[in-house]
């Protein structure tokens, strides 16, 4: 991307808030993968995914979802499981400050629940559950699924 690179401006993106971002490149160097979502993406698939795929991860990560491509699915777990493996056991800002049923629903956003399903699981309104996701985004300083998952390995919140 002339000017910025793709992990810069998917930071900015996502920091906006206003859209949500799926990476869409011909890289999968681990750099570029945890970077991207890390960075906020909500989404990482290779060009050489066929269009049907590609459509629907963006129908996906436009509501709410978030995809990874098989190639690079690896590259994330064993990472997750790097940083989980050598975390150090202490608590991080603002994990302290969740209440236990915010808690409990980072806890399934980690595990890959949609927000119909949380709120299946747990008794409450679907728009309950987007009330707490952004109350946990806003209290992690996360921007995506992806990150919170990315939260609960690194802090073993399974």
């Amino acid at each position: 991307m002339p000017g910025v690179d793709g992990i810069a401006a998917t930071r900015q993106i996502a920091t906006a808030g206003t859209s949500r971002v799926l990476i869409l490149t011909t890289f999968d160097l681990d750099e570029y993968v945890l970077g991207g979502l890390r960075a906020g993406a909500a989404g990482f698939l290779l060009k050489s995914a066929s269009a049907e795929e590609i459509v629907q991860a963006i129908i996906t990560v436009a509501t709410g979802g978030s995809v990874l491509a098989p190639e690079v699915t690896k590259t994330v777990i064993e990472q997750m499981l790097s940083a989980s493996s050598r975390a150090e056991i202490r608590t991080p800002p603002g994990l302290a400050e969740l209440t236990a049923r915010e808690l409990e629903v980072l806890r399934a956003v980690g595990a890959g629940w949609t927000n119909q399903q949380i709120a299946n699981r747990l008794g409450i309104a679907e728009t309950t559950v987007k009330t707490h996701v952004s109350r946990i985004f806003n209290k992690l300083d996360l921007v995506s699924r992806v990150q919170a998952a990315i939260f609960c390995v690194e802090h073993q919140l399974d």
